[in-house]
């Protein structure tokens, strides 16, 4: 008997050995010291930096201040500009990353760490730039992680400058809590008009380059904004903002979307109407936790008799990490609830998506790229024990296959619908005329034995990042699922190709080279998207494919392929429920009578 456990054990200690070898990213060789280099000093609006030589013969300078810390009396203020220096300062390290919950996606993240990283000094830019460069376009990167996770540093940009003569850029900005936040007592005592500190970040970051980045060799005039999931949300915020007007010229949203949250759901109590994460309700949380008061009632009350100087006072006083432990267990990836994006007519406009670019006066309406990949969902359907069991408690495996690809096809058709094709549609007929729109495809990863990821990860949310910048390696959290291989390389060539040249020019084209598939304008010829795939499931082509709300409730109202007939009603909520195309009748036609949408999740 314990001879059979001993080799039951060895089985599993193998299987393990052989799961690690395929999902853990390659071993990284042994980084050398980054030295100075006397000929990458740069003189800046603050004063003068040195930087390094980095991969592909970019020059690079990294941890630039674009803001004075946002610390103490400046927590929760509009950005200021840094203070000057004297002396030559070195940039050969990134800045820390903002505040946030400990996550996989932060530079060499800790699996020990819990809790609350990051720090609130944090507003620091990084770029990358080809020798001997002058006025050459400039893209400028903001991350992702649902506004509340992620930094600037996971990502380097020496691939796609010195392959296409870019100067790029990618920035921090403040995140969660503290880059959203609108208690109008706050707001009142310092002169505030928004809480939309973290797009209020963004657009310091493209003044100071505006200001200062011809010293790298970049025109301020020709400024692409880019950027994936919440960086795709925040490109379209940026177009939406009347204050970021003039700052960029070509904008790019991978995997976005735009709406925007009412000012006073951000900060109303829950029962009046307003998040259960608002401003009212962390500060309630905080005087609970601190005893100033026994409950909700007496915290309300006590809320309500502080002047808004006391009530600032207290809040400032406060360490990040205790205002972070009032959200209390954090979500997926360390991404909190919160509301964020607040249409205060100053920062952002209070029309949402549609009705605010259905005219371009309404908005700054720059050549526009909008994608999605085609299996968005699965990064996240991965961890949820709904969709994933394990073998022998260790091995990763779907429960049920079928279900599983209808949950991630509609998912999928419901973000392009509500960030990509809805938006094109809206703004070609308000007459923009220089709208792309993409999917990507690619699913050719690694796979381990018990676990299809060609499947259960497929073209998931975020693996298009790697091909866009040319970089498979480093700090990417996937990095371990690509296979590098030959068709993998080719395609990220012909990507970094089609954005390189929308940088130049505004229109992807047919790349830098002149030799990929024309991408032509949402629309033109009946065409609307490209796909972005290898040359065995496709290759790179147009497609006449247009997914709207309508379309997708129409495609999950007759689907009858799902083996679980709940998990299609939950699908229906879940992707659904904000669009005007929701309908009970709908739900009940389906066979969902039995379930409650407010106890659907998502």
């Amino acid at each position: 008997m314990l001879r059979k456990i001993a080799i039951g054990l060895i089985v599993v200690l193998l299987l393990a050995l052989v799961l690690i070898y395929f999902l853990s990213p390659d071993e990284e060789p042994v980084e050398e010291p980054i030295l100075p280099e006397p000929t990458t000093t740069r003189l800046t609006t603050e004063g003068e930096y040195i930087g390094f030589l980095d991969a592909n013969g970019s020059r690079a300078w990294l941890g630039l201040p674009f803001a004075a810390p946002p610390v103490e009396e400046l927590r929760w203020v509009k950005p200021n500009q840094p203070e000057p220096h004297s002396g030559i300062k070195q940039a050969i390290a990134f800045g820390d990353p903002c505040v946030q919950f400990s996550n996989p996606t932060l530079r060499a993240h800790d699996e020990t760490v819990v809790g609350v990283v990051g720090n609130e000094d944090c507003l620091y830019l990084n770029v990358w730039s080809p020798p001997n460069t002058i006025d050459a376009p400039v893209m400028f990167w903001i991350h992702g992680g649902g506004n509340s996770v992620g930094e600037a540093g996971t990502y380097n940009g020496s691939v796609i400058a010195a392959t296409h003569k870019l100067v790029v850029v990618t920035t921090n900005y403040r995140l969660g809590l503290l880059g959203w936040f609108n208690h109008p007592d706050l707001l009142a005592v310092s002169e505030q008009s928004s809480g939309n500190f973290g797009t209020l970040d963004l657009i310091r970051a493209l003044e100071w380059v505006r200001d200062n980045i011809r010293s790298f060799g970049g025109d301020p005039s020709n400024v692409t904004v880019f950027g994936e999931s919440a960086g795709g949300f925040n490109t379209l915020a940026l177009m939406a903002s009347p204050q970021a007007k003039g700052l960029f010229h070509r904008a790019i949203s991978q995997s976005g979307g735009f709406d925007v949250d009412d000012p006073a759901f951000g900060y109303m109590l829950k029962n009046e109407g307003g998040h259960a994460n608002s401003a009212r309700e962390i500060v309630n949380r905080l005087l609970i936790i601190d005893d100033l008061a026994s409950d909700e009632s007496e915290a309300t009350a006590l809320q309500g008799d502080w002047s808004p100087q006391e009530l600032t006072e207290y809040l400032k006083s406060k360490p990040a990490s205790e205002i972070y432990a009032t959200l209390g267990t954090n979500g997926g990836f360390g991404m909190i609830d919160f509301p964020s994006g607040f249409g205060d007519d100053m920062v952002l406009p209070k029309e949402t998506d549609e009705p605010l670019f259905a005219n371009t006066s309404n908005y700054n309406a720059v050549p526009v790229i909008l994608g999605t990949n085609r299996d968005e969902p699965t990064l996240f359907m991965l961890q949820q024990p709904e969709y994933t069991d394990t073998v022998l408690g260790i091995f990763p495996t779907l429960k049920d296959e079928n279900d599983y690809r209808r949950v991630v096809y509609h998912g999928a058709q419901a973000w392009k619908a509500r960030g990509v094709d809805q938006i094109a549609k809206v703004m070609q007929s308000g007459g923009h005329n220089d709208v792309y729109t993409y999917r990507f495809d690619w699913d050719e990863e690694a796979s381990s034995i018990f676990f299809d990821l060609q499947v259960a990860l497929g073209a998931g949310h975020a693996m298009e990042i790697p091909f866009v910048f040319g970089s498979f390696s480093g700090d990417n959290m996937l990095a371990g699922f690509y296979p590098n291989n030959e068709a993998q390389f080719a395609l990220s060539k012909s990507m970094m190709s089609y954005w390189a040249e929308f940088a130049h020019t505004g229109n992807p084209a047919r790349g830098r080279d002149g030799n990929e598939v024309e991408w032509t304008p949402f629309g033109e010829n009946e065409q609307t998207s490209i796909i972005f795939d290898t040359a065995k499931d496709g290759g790179i082509r147009m497609m006449d494919e247009l997914v709207t709300y309508e379309t997708v409730r129409e495609e999950l109202v007759n689907d009858q392929s799902f083996n679980d007939n709940d998990l299609r009603c939950r699908t229906y909520i879940r992707n659904l429920r904000e669009a005007p195309v929701y309908s009970e009748d709908d739900l009940s036609a389906m066979g969902c009578d039995h379930i409650d949408p407010a106890q659907v999740n998502w």
